[in-house]
């Protein structure tokens, strides 16, 4: 993830984070990227099960039953572990979370044990009394995939009406004061909406929005040649940064990120350099204790069988799975090459050490 509000608006200077000295389990949430412990934020795709069909989708979830899914006990089995093991938080995914019995049960089992429970959804199933009960439960955070505006949307989302659902259940957790953001995945066919979403945000009053990179797997492996070219995700960046700081100077503050690609981050250093080298010198240091690309590090995940993975799109790469061996053991194995060498990348660079310097 890649902080542009935090960044380029100067929203978290290196004090900030260094007042809690980098420990994942003293941070806020909005600060667990620059910790030093990288203590992971746990995926968990509770449900490959969904209501929605979306074209990019990277569980290539439908709306029919999945087998061998994690039970409710393995599920309070692998909360246990990961709050003994200091997971800071734990995000419910899917699928989509909501379409399972137990989510409420199982986010309350988490908060009751000291972790951080967010959830990742398309919002459409978010009623006034779910979003009361996710509000009594402690939930930190709700994250709604919107793909662009009602047309854009519910085409991506294969369903009429989506758009129109996933806003009243982002107004019913606002409603419920509990901290609502959007989750966009930009490509060619939206990126003429994402000026749009600035406009949202400011109606709304939501929150935080992450702009997401198109990623190819599952689904969206097939639009690959929908992808933004790098000339078009260099613009991209550009106008993300002047639209928050646009809100920022209206006296407005939303947290506002990119995620999955971590070129974001020297591209935005550079631009600082030219238009405010006192404060490029402050985002180079976030920078390098944001260290970059954290999969298998910072983020792992859980899959709907157990299955753990270094993060939520890298499925090719099983490091174990949590009913033979617990999270915490799987994730610390000295044994496994894969995954020590995603914990210790600095080793595993080649070309200039000092590029962007």
């Amino acid at each position: 993830m890649i902080g542009i509000s935090k960044l380029y608006c100067g929203a978290v200077e290196p004090s900030d984070v260094l007042r809690y000295n980098r420990h994942s389990g003293m941070l806020p949430s909005h600060l667990l990227q620059f910790s030093s412990d990288k203590k992971p934020v746990v995926v968990w795709n509770m449900t490959r099960r969904c209501n929605l069909k979306c074209i990019h989708c990277y569980s290539s979830s439908a709306d029919v039953d999945y087998p061998d899914e994690l039970t409710t006990e393995e599920g309070r089995t692998l909360i246990d572990d990961l709050a003994a093991f200091g997971a800071p938080v734990i995000l419910f995914s899917g699928g989509e979370p909501l379409m399972r019995k137990d989510l409420l049960e199982l986010a309350k089992y988490a908060t009751d044990r000291g972790m951080r429970a967010v959830i990742s959804t398309n919002g459409t199933l978010i009623t006034r009394e779910i979003a009361a009960e996710l509000q009594k439960i402690g939930l930190s955070y709700v994250g709604v995939s919107l793909d662009g505006l009602e047309k854009t949307h519910d085409r991506f989302r294969g369903r009429k009406g989506a758009f129109d659902a996933a806003i009243e259940g982002i107004r019913n957790c606002r409603d419920t004061g509990i901290k609502v953001g959007i989750r966009f995945t930009v490509n060619r066919h939206n990126l003429s909406d994402v000026t749009a979403m600035f406009d949202l945000l400011r109606q709304e009053k939501i929150e935080r929005m992450c702009f997401y990179h198109l990623v190819y797997t599952g689904r969206g492996s097939k639009l690959r040649e929908e992808d933004l070219t790098h000339e078009e995700a260099r613009s991209l960046l550009d106008l993300i940064a002047a639209k928050t700081k646009e809100m920022f100077d209206d006296g407005l503050q939303p947290e506002i990120l990119t995620v999955d690609n971590h070129a974001d981050g020297p591209y935005l250093y550079l631009k600082m350099k030219k238009e405010n080298p006192e404060r490029a010198k402050e985002v180079l240091e976030l920078l390098e204790m944001n260290e970059g690309n954290s999969s298998g590090h910072g983020i792992g995940c859980v899959s709907w069988d157990g299955e753990v993975y270094p993060d939520q799109f890298w499925r090719n790469q099983p490091l174990g799975n949590v009913r033979q061996r617990p999270f915490s053991e799987i994730w610390t194995d000295g044994k496994n090459e894969l995954l020590m060498k995603l914990k210790d990348k600095k080793k595993q660079e080649g070309g200039l050490d000092h590029a962007i310097s």
